[in-house]
């Protein structure tokens, strides 16, 4: 192994690395390779580092350019299952980790409820849930700690106290958080069943692009890691069952006419990542403003009325929001049931969407 950047036992601090692939590790993929050169860095840290982008992989050719001259690292390889030869350049970026227990943030709540057992608040855009890598601070986490003290529960862990489902950075509405263990693991057991035979019910409103051609549906499609683009989700048969029911609650119609987009009511059944998300562009019907699920659909724009494609400009999101939530109290048993309305960003969209027809 030949290091470009001296090595400290404490990977706190940020540095980079790089390593040369002898081609005898006992294995070609990029991930196993990684674990021998680098066993001060867990297997699942240098996987996060290799789905965020901060692996850089180079041919002997390439190589021989120091990147301490300024060179411009190759494109950044996200597959761990990536293989690697002998003789290759592996550069590693590791960022400063993140401390073990995040801090309390004066951030604004937009609390629904709160009792000495749970907290439900109105999730705002862009307000990312838990502390994550690029997200060490300014967090929902951060938030709910400065508001609920030390009473947040501790079975999610230090970086996740109280978390027992998420949203999507982008995506707005009702969240539930945990203050005690005993109300996280009534809560837990509740999302886990996915309502099947309890009272939890999860609902979103969520504007897609065209119109299905039936008043209500399900999409019964299974969902795992994208194969090549790994910061994504996809339809796959290896994947996790993963059922989204919806029902159309109006239609929009475009400069032309005919339907553009509907404004569609989903619940879960279950709760994968980015779910709604990938079955409704997996349905053909991706959500507004989603760049990552619906890219392809940005020309049906055009069809929108100046408002109406003003309103979608500004959105810079998704156009998803948790309107509905309902638990099973934990202590008392009580069934309880919260509506959040739209925001103002999407409460403009449809406005301007309905003016369009």
């Amino acid at each position: 192994m030949q290091d470009s950047a001296s090595k400290d036992s404490s990977s706190d601090r940020g540095q980079r690395l790089e390593v040369v692939v002898s081609g005898d590790e006992g294995s070609a993929r990029l991930d196993r390779v990684l674990a021998v050169h680098s066993p001060e860095l867990s297997r699942s840290r240098l996987k996060s580092l290799i789905l965020a982008g901060q692996v850089f992989v180079a041919k002997p050719s390439v190589a021989k350019i120091s990147i301490a001259k300024g060179a411009i690292n190759p494109a950044p390889v996200r597959d761990p299952a990536y293989h690697v030869a002998a003789g290759d350049t592996i550069t590693i970026d590791v960022p400063p980790a993140i401390s073990a227990e995040p801090k309390g943030e004066a951030i604004a709540l937009d609390i629904v409820y709160e009792d000495d057992d749970l907290i439900v608040v109105n999730k705002p855009k862009g307000l990312v849930v838990h502390p994550a890598a690029g997200h060490e601070a300014g967090t929902l986490v951060n938030a709910l700690i400065a508001h609920c003290g030390g009473s947040l529960s501790g079975i999610g862990g230090v970086c996740r106290p109280g978390i027992v489902h998420r949203l999507d950075k982008d995506t707005t509405g009702l969240m539930v958080a945990a203050k005690n263990d005993a109300a996280h693991k009534s809560l837990s057991a509740q999302f886990a069943d996915h309502g099947r035979t309890g009272a939890l019910r999860r609902g979103y409103l969520a504007f897609a692009w065209g119109l299905p051609n039936r008043p209500h549906g399900t999409v019964d499609a299974p969902i795992d890691r994208h194969p090549y683009a790994r910061e994504k989700m996809a339809v796959r048969a290896s994947g996790r069952e993963a059922i989204t029911h919806w029902e159309v609650r109006k239609a929009f119609n475009g400069r032309d006419g005919k339907p553009v987009a509907a404004l569609l009511a989903c619940q879960l059944e279950t709760g994968r990542t980015h779910q709604i998300r990938v079955h409704l562009a997996h349905a053909g019907h991706p959500l507004m403003g989603d760049g990552v699920y619906g890219p392809h659909f940005k020309t049906k724009a055009n069809q929108l009325g100046p408002s109406a494609r003003t309103a979608l400009d500004a959105l810079g999101r998704q156009a998803l929001h948790a309107y509905l939530l309902a638990i099973e109290h934990p202590r008392t048993g009580e069934i309880l049931r919260w509506e959040a309305a739209l925001p103002e960003d999407l409460l403009l969209l449809q406005t301007a969407l309905a003016a369009t027809e």
